[in-house]
């Protein structure tokens, strides 16, 4: 794969996220946490604020059993954290849901 297919297949992967996330079908936190990681990976500038406002809640939710991680969490600490899972959600919907238009947007094939 040439580094251009990389970037187009990690650009795609961004439209998918943005769209995923704005219809309900990837959880808000997992898609914030990977499109944080993508910011790198599709060739925006290092300052790009829609990619910021994503690493901003990837950088405030880290200490959560979010995604994959769960597994490894009892079902005690899963039931005590929720509270606070629900929370970072709509503060990261009130922090990001523009930015996560943006990228939608801007990535679209």
């Amino acid at each position: 794969m040439s580094h251009e297919e990389y970037v187009k297949k990690k650009r795609a992967r961004v439209h998918e996220l943005a769209s995923g996330i704005l219809d309900g079908s990837i959880h808000y936190l997992e898609g914030a946490i990977e499109l944080a990681s993508l910011r790198f990976q599709v060739e925006v500038p290092e300052d790009d604020q829609d990619f910021i406002a994503f690493t901003a809640v990837a950088s405030e939710i880290d200490h959560l059993p979010i995604g994959a991680p769960r597994q490894y969490w009892s079902k005690e600490a899963l039931e005590r954290h929720e509270p606070e899972i629900q929370e970072s959600i709509k503060w990261a919907k009130e922090s990001s849901l523009p930015q996560c238009k943006s990228l939608l947007e801007r990535f679209s094939a």
